[in-house]
């Protein structure tokens, strides 16, 4: 089998992409053992915000989201992962747009 064809999507999945995207969701969600559920309410949260990103100051390891400069979501580093540690609301100027253009360390 030559490389190309290893990643090839079947004409059916085509269609369920450009005609039933909540099936393909269901469908891809299903082969991948995702809570459907999950996507949904992250397409409620982050759908149609504005969104900015900051790492935490002060040298710890985490980062804040927020989201149309009113909420801020805030997540620390436990080990290999990050964990949600809470939020709070209030107004936010912009966030640095390039936080992901250096090289993290």
């Amino acid at each position: 089998m030559e490389k190309n064809e290893e990643f090839k999507i079947p004409w059916y999945v085509k269609l369920m992409m450009k005609f039933t995207p909540n099936l393909f969701g269901r469908f891809s969600s299903g082969k991948y053992s995702v809570d459907y559920k999950d996507v949904k309410r992250a397409y409620k949260l982050f759908g149609d915000k504005k969104i900015h990103i900051e790492p935490l100051g002060s040298g710890s390891r985490g980062f804040i989201i927020y989201l149309d400069n009113k909420l801020s979501l805030w997540f620390y580093q436990d080990g290999k992962n990050f964990v949600f540690d809470g939020y709070e609301m209030g107004e936010y100027e912009d966030g640095e747009v390039t936080v992901l253009d250096e090289k993290i360390v």
